[in-house]
């Protein structure tokens, strides 16, 4: 069927639309501030054979991008094989396993099958990051985790509603194996309204075009989304184009993981080879391969945003297994710090080996943390328990054309930190500072952009606090000449005493009472060219702002 390029235009914007309306409907829906305020969370659409990705919501962390079309897949390939129930309309399926092709367990994933006379033509699908999940901790980040279990509830794919009612049964068992359990069904029902929103967007769409052309359109933004991709990667000369990055530790051992990143370009084709890097291990550093692919998708995303968000864009990667390498984990690896840490290392490594070649399109690296902090606690005057996430941004890596952005969201999303007002309200806390760490960004001909400084206090009650973080034993890469930017940092102050963790910016379980405090200054961004070559106006701009001392 040919398609003329107005209707698969309107088309391909309308299955953006749907994904966007999902992403709106989840974050107003929600009661978790993780969600309704920061959109830790993505929505899309799958397809019904391979579950190949058609569309995503703009919204949404392009993290997922990769993860969810795994899971779909997966999910598929387990009802095709009948180790999980077929399903029928209205059915919903949960699921956070993350050799699933998922991520960490906090990241929950439904999915929701689309019939069409009688037949499914597509899956939808979502993922929200739950506060709690159960686990050691509170908020799931256990630094020290040696096995999965100590992470968290891992739920292989079952279906939560059935033709359109929750099933009370698996829900209550959910329920026993989390925290402030009371406050989920919230952030549950959002989800699935999400999708049922989305359900109804595309049926009107199907109904207006029909279902044929639909299904042409898609097929065919699949194969120019690749033919696009192709064109990009062929600006890159041939070549083997090399880099590293660190992960500070595994929470577990203090010593730093390698990313050693290989990639070959030939032709219109990028191979990447990550088998050099460490072996798996013993803290929750590890990464599952969906979050390692998916993590490569994100950074080419970064680098080509203007080749369209389908399956077809990653038909020209090819992403080597890292066998023996803490970026393929299985089972009972332990895997918190993937999705949120790992994935940003695997993002900078291919940014530093395609920066020399794509000078013009491709950045220093950005401050790659998610700065996932949990605290959790009951609190006396609400006379209730709480489990708070809270996560920051950092400074974006400079790049050909300007300096990086102060505190902008992390590598894999657009989730933003909740206002503190809301933190406030929510839980026992005061922010006594929330500022630019001025000066964090490494020098360069374009400076790095700036981290973020905050620092709260416990009001009252006792806490118990976590951390898994990432880059505080080395600043985040600067490119062609470029500093690198200022590391992460934490403090804790306890009866007036200061305590900095072992692992810089990993540690759990770490006791709080009211008037404690914690002190986090995350990562500016690495700078890009030779600070020599800044124009000297910027230099004094910046001084006269009073971002560095005058001399510096």
């Amino acid at each position: 069927m040919t398609i003329d390029p107005i209707t698969l235009s309107v088309i391909q914007s309308g299955l953006q639309q749907v994904c966007d309306e999902m992403d709106l409907t989840f974050s107003r829906a929600a009661f978790s501030p993780v969600i309704a305020e920061a959109n830790d969370r993505s929505d899309g659409i799958y397809s019904a054979e391979d579950g190949a990705l058609i569309a995503q919501g703009a919204g949404g962390l392009p993290v997922f991008v990769g993860t969810m079309q795994f899971s779909t897949r997966t999910l598929i390939e387990m009802i095709a094989e009948g180790r999980v129930l077929p399903p029928d309309p209205d059915d919903i399926y949960i699921v956070n396993d993350p050799y699933l092709g998922g991520t960490h367990l906090m990241d929950v994933r439904f999915a929701k099958p689309v019939y069409r006379g009688g037949d499914i033509f597509c899956w939808l699908s979502n993922t929200g990051h739950w506060p709690d999940i159960g686990g050691s901790v509170p908020g799931g980040f256990s630094a020290s985790a040696t096995a999965v279990e100590q992470e968290g509830l891992r739920l292989p794919p079952v279906k939560l509603f059935k033709r359109g009612v929750m099933d009370s049964e698996i829900y209550a068992i959910i329920c026993s194996n989390i925290r402030v359990a009371d406050q989920r069904i919230g952030d549950v029902r959002a989800q699935a309204s999400a999708l049922q929103v989305g359900e109804e967007r595309l049926g009107q769409l199907l109904d207006r075009y029909g279902d044929d052309t639909v299904r042409a359109a898609i097929a065919e933004l699949r194969a120019r989304a690749a033919q696009q991709m192709r064109a990009r990667i062929a600006e890159i000369p041939d070549g083997l184009y090399r880099s590293q990055a660190i992960v500070d530790s595994d929470g577990v051992v203090n010593e730093p993981l390698e990313i050693n990143l290989a990639i070959t370009k030939a032709g219109d084709t990028l191979t990447f080879d990550l088998g050099e890097s460490s072996p798996p291990c013993a803290g929750p550093m590890n990464s599952v391969l969906a979050t390692t692919l998916s993590s490569v998708y994100l950074a080419m995303r970064h680098i080509f945003p203007d080749v369209p968000m389908s399956a077809g864009a990653f038909e020209p990667l090819t992403v080597l297994t890292p066998e023996g390498t803490f970026l393929d984990a299985h089972y009972p690896r332990p895997v918190s710090g993937c999705a949120a840490e790992v994935s940003q290392r695997i993002a900078e490594a291919v940014f530093a080996a395609l920066v020399g070649p794509l000078p013009k399109r491709v950045t220093a690296a950005p401050a790659g943390t998610s700065g996932n902090f949990g605290l959790g606690g009951y609190d006396p005057a609400k006379g209730r328990s709480y489990v708070m996430y809270q996560l920051s941004g950092g400074g974006y890596g400079g790049n050909a054309d300007h300096d990086g952005l102060s505190n902008g969201c992390s590598t894999i999303g657009i989730s933003k930190a909740p206002p503190v007002e809301i933190m406030e309200q929510q839980f026992p806390v005061l922010y006594r500072r929330y500022a630019l760490r001025e000066g964090s960004g490494g020098a360069g001909r374009h400076r790095g952009g700036f981290g973020l400084e905050y620092e709260l206090e416990l009001r009252r009650g006792e806490a118990r606090a976590s951390f898994v973080m990432d880059h505080g034993r080395v600043g985040p890469q600067g490119a062609l000449g470029g500093a690198d930017g200022a590391p992460n940092s934490v403090t804790v102050w306890r009866d007036g005493v200061p305590y900095t963790p072992e692992h810089l910016s990993k540690e759990q379980d770490i006791a709080l009472k009211a008037g404690d405090r914690v002190a986090v200054k995350t990562p500016g961004g690495g700078g890009y060219g030779d600070p020599a070559t800044r124009d000297p106006h910027a230099v004094a701009e910046d001084r006269r702002l009073g971002y560095y001392p005058a001399e510096d």
